[in-house]
């Protein structure tokens, strides 16, 4: 094996085109194999998505409302069975608004979640919508994110939400005094001293979602400053002392992820921005130290038996993480 994929121990690309898995063989095509959406394979892949697998047996329960369970349950009393946390599976897999019952669900978070003012995302809503004392920035990039893959991303309520990012996002690492007022005063964990990791990996993930011809200059500009808050982390670390690890979980691979990351969720992000920082260089020797003699990678955190469907087994090679490691790899080392 030649190039980038010289990094593998053995070449799991077949192991990933398994029908089996209709949307880890639509991202292969697309994004390994580089295949056009008009390739009849890509085509076809695209169509078993809605047909087969995980994305029917979510999209078989949806409420005519667009929500599942009960519609005030969509973030909090459900986790992770909400409704909030069924669209960012969807999204994951690769399923679109061009399906109608997709396309239920995202005006109804449109309509319950987001704070028609601000755009922010909020895990309680009143008659109006969202609860701006409710809104979470890691709900915030959730939701962009997914609305965003799903088809939504020139969406003038979508817009609002990618301007709420780049309006209050912050990058500060404890050392200098956090902002005052709104929405500042709320949550510590979101909101303290120092700003949540979680809160701005999901914010880059949602702007790195968009065109970059839709990429207006203050997204850019957050997309930069976001990227070096992680970097200067080395992904994984602590900034205020390298030598340590920042949380132990980053370092356990999942799929899919919900509020949490890893370090090859970051790392897939600052690819996808088109960063080969030496800083990387680390987290990315640990994907590859990850990979079995057969190239593949394992689940080693889930969500699983919260659910309402489970997606692979714990302890068990991932296709969807190996997708993961070999698109970081691809694009890191070229």
């Amino acid at each position: 094996m030649a190039g980038w994929k010289s990094a593998l121990n053995a070449d799991p690309t077949e192991w990933l085109l398994d029908p089996e898995n209709p949307s880890v063989r639509y991202f292969t095509l697309t994004e390994i194999l580089a295949l056009p959406a008009w390739h009849p394979e890509v085509q076809e892949a695209r169509a078993a998505i809605l047909a087969e697998g995980v994305v029917p047996k979510i999209l078989a329960k949806l409420s005519p409302g667009g929500y599942w369970g009960k519609p005030e349950d969509f973030y909090v009393h459900s986790k992770y069975r909400g409704t909030v946390w069924r669209l960012l599976v969807l999204a994951e897999l690769g399923a679109t608004a061009e399906e109608e019952r997709v396309q239920r669900a995202c005006e109804f978070i449109l309509d319950r979640s987001q704070h028609p003012e601000s755009g922010g995302f909020a895990y309680q809503s009143d008659t109006r919508g969202g609860e701006p004392d409710k809104i979470l920035p890691c709900l915030t990039g959730n939701m962009v994110w997914a609305l965003i893959r799903l088809g939504y991303g020139s969406d003038p309520r979508v817009v609002r939400g990618v301007e709420w990012i780049t309006r209050y996002r912050r990058f500060d690492d404890g050392v200098e005094p956090p902002p005052q007022g709104w929405p500042y005063d709320g949550f510590e964990k979101c909101w303290g001293k120092h700003t949540c990791h979680m809160g701005v990996v999901k914010a880059l993930k949602a702007l790195a979602e968009l065109p970059p011809e839709q990429r207006t200059r203050d997204v850019k500009t957050t997309l930069g400053r976001g990227a070096e808050f992680l970097l200067q982390h080395h992904i994984f670390r602590r900034s205020h002392g390298r030598h340590r690890v920042a949380m132990n979980e980053w370092l356990l691979f999942g799929f899919p992820l919900m509020w949490n990351t890893d370090a090859l969720e970051i790392l897939g992000i600052l690819t996808r921005l088109g960063y080969r920082d030496p800083r990387m260089r680390e987290a990315a020797d640990l994907v590859i130290s990850k990979q079995d003699s057969q190239g593949r990678w394992k689940l080693q955190s889930t969500f699983n038996g919260r659910f309402v469907v489970n997606i692979e087994r714990a302890g068990h090679p991932s296709k969807w993480v190996t997708l993961k490691a070999m698109n970081v790899l691809k694009s890191f080392l070229g």
